[in-house]
């Protein structure tokens, strides 16, 4: 458990208080340097991996498959004998707390750096939960020990899953062997057929024979009895006393197939509070991005239905941290993303004045902060470009935003003058509107987030503590920078007290 007065230093060190508890003045990198493999993972920028991540730009042509291959997974679990409910028992008592990690699997420096901290607060809590893409690029099961094996050995608790689109990208075929001890799916081989579905087949990248002895010495390192989880299915319901945690699979393309629908409000039904943890968010950026259900319906009507008791929704997919206290009726309802434990950052300087859900901009919370991205990405660009002009320091970066977004600068800084120089380096960045209204923030958002992934400090990952007791569900963001400070403090970004009672 976290006490109150770590709380309160990593409250007085965060980023949100000063530079240097954004990790701008990393006098000392961290320790998480001694945990990385040897060998070099995957990078964004090598055609082959996007190649290898086709899957999701053929679900959007040709629609996705992830609903029918779901159910044959389902299925086969079922066949298995397992729990048709796919509950989860958990021997805690009334008062426990859990980690939400989000986005993890890159194998690189910026998921290895969350280790330290994750760690460090960690202690004590009864298990972890891994939200969306637990390995990159393709989920492979072949790929699982650099990972997910090797940067969790040293927690000793269970860690269950909920699949992203990545994990998709092998079918499912390794989410379902290290998560849930299933064997492969039979091929279906239906022949060539003139047809969107037909033409996605033949392009469709094939899930990868998984290497059982490989997987077996991956195994090794998380083998002690503590650390051991069997979940029954891609979704499920964690059981604890006095709270309900529902984790749900949203495939590629973020819809839920009808057996998981029906499954999903017969599991909401049940009186406790509940959670939900979901492989795509529900609000993010300034969208609402509900999850259809099949038959009619979204994830989100069963989220605001007074009668079955959320109080908090957690997704992953997004790179980074972002909360929506949004009003339901007479309550509220926390909608939080947490994708920034190990993937490349999504920029967040890109995202505009937060209104979506009714939600008012002083109520949002984000990390980074806007200005922090958008220095960072800055230097990031100023250095490949060998454009000097282009950086942003972090104090002119905030002053940039707070006009932008019309808000008072999060932390104190000095004056700063707005500069042509300066609105021209933000337009570039997708920080500053563009003449012509051209969609340079999306578009960062969307791709060059994704090739501009770097590996030196300051890093802004993020994962979640969740506290537990009868009357409250108390959940804190806490940074990891890359910088030894952090690591052995990491700052709370972000803290919330959800009353249950």
């Amino acid at each position: 458990m976290v006490d109150i007065g770590q709380a309160e230093r990593g409250r007085r060190a965060s980023s949100r208080v000063s530079k240097e508890g954004a990790g701008w003045s990393c006098a000392q990198t961290g320790t998480f340097t001694d945990l990385l493999p040897s060998k070099e993972t995957f990078s964004w920028l090598n055609p082959r991996t996007l190649w290898r991540s086709r899957n999701e730009i053929l679900a959007i042509l040709f629609g996705d498959p992830s609903g029918q291959v779901r159910a044959r997974w389902v299925g086969s679990q079922r066949d298995r004998g397992v729990d048709p409910s796919f509950r989860v028992p958990m021997d805690v008592g009334p008062e426990f707390s859990f980690l939400v990690l989000g986005d993890t699997g890159e194998g690189d420096a910026s998921q290895y750096a969350v280790v330290p901290g994750m760690l460090k607060i960690g202690e004590g809590t009864a298990f972890a939960v891994v939200a969306s893409d637990v390995i990159y690029p393709t989920g492979s099961g072949n790929e699982y020990e650099d990972k997910f094996f090797r940067p969790y050995q040293d927690y000793p608790a269970p860690i269950y899953a909920v699949p992203g689109n990545h994990d998709w990208y092998d079918g499912l075929g390794g989410f379902m062997r290290v998560f849930c001890d299933a064997p492969a799916l039979e091929a279906e081989n239906e022949g060539f057929k003139l047809s969107p579905s037909g033409l996605r087949g033949l392009l469709w990248r094939k899930p990868e024979k998984i290497d059982e002895a490989r997987l077996a010495r991956a195994r090794e390192r998380r083998a002690r009895p503590g650390q051991r989880a069997v979940q029954p299915a891609p979704y499920w319901a964690m059981e604890t006393p006095g709270l309900l945690i529902v984790g749900v699979d949203t495939g590629i393309r973020g819809d839920i197939d009808r057996e998981q629908a029906e499954w999903l409000r017969a599991v909401s039904r049940d009186p406790r509070p509940k959670v939900l943890i979901t492989g795509k968010p529900i609000y993010t950026r300034n969208e609402y991005k509900p999850s259809k259900l099949a038959g009619g319906g979204t994830v989100d009507d069963i989220v605001t239905d007074p009668a079955h008791n959320y109080v908090a929704a957690i997704g992953g997919d997004v790179h980074n941290y972002q909360r929506f206290p949004v009003r339901a009726g007479d309550r509220t309802i926390q909608y939080l993303v947490a994708g920034g434990s190990g993937a490349f950052m999504h920029a967040t300087h890109t995202i505009p004045r937060v209104t979506v859900g009714g939600v008012d901009e002083d109520d949002y919370r984000c990390y980074p902060l806007r200005g922090d991205s958008l220095s960072f990405y800055s230097r990031l660009y100023s250095d490949r470009l060998r454009m000097r002009w282009l950086y942003l320091t972090p104090d002119e970066s905030a002053a940039l935003m707070s006009r932008q977004i019309g808000n008072t600068p999060v932390r104190d800084i000095p004056p700063v003058p707005i500069t042509r120089r300066m609105r021209w380096a933000a337009r570039i960045l997708g920080g500053w509107p563009m003449p012509l209204r051209l969609p340079v923030g999306r578009t960062f958002h969307r791709y060059l987030s994704e090739l501009s992934d770097w590996d030196t400090p300051p890093f802004f990952k993020s994962f979640l503590h969740v506290s537990v007791t009868p009357e409250a569900l108390t959940i804190r963001c806490f940074a990891a920078t890359g910088c030894l400070q952090q690591e052995l403090e990491p700052p709370i970004e972000d803290e919330i007290v959800i009353p249950l009672v």
